[in-house]
């Protein structure tokens, strides 16, 4: 507990540093762009979803119409976490990781956070740690408890659902 509460202390002071570089960062906005309208796949594509959570997530119109299914179930937030983790394991900069890793924290991880992912505590505890000198991993064992849960739990439901019915067809 202590141990924890020292690890906390100094990702606080972390996050709370000012850092004359970080007022000349662009900050990655709220919502991320919409990419250009994917193409529908085809349904043999489609079909190749029910086995790999990975596949259905590489395909742009497979991670819209997931996130849109998610949205109808309230747990959006797992991908969208899942896709933050991604851009922010993409990131050169380690001025702009550590912005990046304070807005995934501050959005996804903390508690109460707007768009708390559900991870246990020591998944929380270890990417806390991990946030202390942030790096493009620090969010990996984080992302891979969301990756699993989702693959577990929300895509057979996916797969079940009219929509993905529609897209198999």
């Amino acid at each position: 507990l202590h141990r924890a509460k020292e690890i906390k202390t100094k990702l606080g002071t972390l996050l709370q540093r000012p850092d004359s570089a970080i007022d000349f960062i662009i900050p990655y906005p709220e919502k991320p762009e919409k990419p250009p309208k994917a193409q529908r796949p085809s349904p043999e594509e489609a079909l190749q979803w029910r086995d790999s959570l990975e596949k259905l997530l590489q395909n742009p119109y497979g991670l819209a119409s997931f996130h849109s299914f998610l949205r109808s179930e309230f747990s959006e937030e797992n991908a969208e976490f899942w896709v933050a983790c991604e851009d922010y394991k993409k990131t050169k900069s380690p001025v702009k990781l550590v912005e990046k890793a304070k807005k995934i924290y501050e959005e996804f991880i903390q508690t109460d956070a707007p768009k708390e992912v559900n991870i246990d505590h020591f998944t929380k505890a270890v990417t806390m740690k991990n946030l202390v000198e942030p790096t493009p991993s620090s969010f990996d064992m984080a992302q891979k408890r969301i990756f699993a849960l989702m693959e577990k739990d929300s895509l057979p439901r996916f797969v079940r659902s009219e929509f993905y019915q529609e897209l198999i067809k």
